[in-house]
């Protein structure tokens, strides 16, 4: 939408009143311009503003004069990079957590998922609801040692796991499987607790016959090709 009314997205042609003209006449004629993919801060506070983009900007004009993108390339660690984002205003530790994960897909940071973890409110609910006691681990100590045990437990229960081509679990992997865990479970178990107390479903299924074109960061490597055609030879 930005991109059709403005044209290309750049930060040197950027203009708050043109972005927030555009963003404000969609939300005025009853469009969404924010997913349900994460929960984010208002900051409405903090800005003295009204609606939930008219912080935002505001809060990338900062980080981009600031040079964040390029502080955050030369971050030694995924952790360092999560605490230059939590330094910001409205990011919190699951904001900030997913965020350098997603800008990791990218080429302008080269951290393994699994150098460090900070798990959200649904995975800290879906562990809460898959063990009786974590014997004194934290939630991210909990997640690590699935990841390292995958193999084994894998092993152990006779399941043939279907890999991402040779790719194991990552821990970001695994702090997304208890979340998932978390929401079916408020539906199927209602009677196991997690420490929210949460037992509503925000979001329904709603299925889309569109295709989707997957695309996975280079950087992992996968050898894509190969593996379908060994799999179309097998069958």
């Amino acid at each position: 939408m930005l991109e059709e009314q403005i044209g290309n997205i750049r930060y040197e042609t950027y203009r708050y009143r043109d972005y927030n003209r555009v963003l404000l006449r969609a939300l005025e004629s009853g469009g969404n311009i924010y997913s349900a993919a994460y929960i984010m801060a208002s900051g409405h506070k903090h800005f003295g503003v009204e609606r939930k983009h008219q912080s935002h900007l505001p809060l990338l004009e900062l980080m981009l004069l600031k040079g964040v993108p390029q502080r955050l390339a030369e971050c030694s660690s995924m952790r360092d990079a999560f605490q230059l984002l939590k330094s910001y205003p409205l990011i919190g530790d699951f904001l900030g957590y997913q965020l350098v994960t997603d800008l990791n897909y990218s080429e302008v940071t080269q951290f393994s998922e699994m150098e460090f973890t900070m798990p959200g409110p649904g995975a800290r609910d879906g562990i809460r609801k898959c063990f009786d006691s974590v014997g004194g681990f934290s939630e991210a100590d909990l997640i690590r040692w699935m990841a390292d045990r995958q193999e084994r437990e894998f092993d152990r229960l006779g399941i043939t796991f279907a890999s991402l081509w040779g790719r194991k679990l990552q821990l970001i992997d695994i702090q997304n499987l208890f979340c998932e865990v978390d929401k079916y479970s408020r539906i199927k178990h209602p009677e196991i607790s997690g420490i929210s107390g949460r037992t509503r479903i925000k979001q329904k299924f709603r299925q889309t016959l569109s295709p989707i074109d997957y695309f996975y960061p280079p950087k992992w490597g996968l050898d894509i090709r190969s593996a379908l055609q060994n799999s179309t030879l097998r069958h």
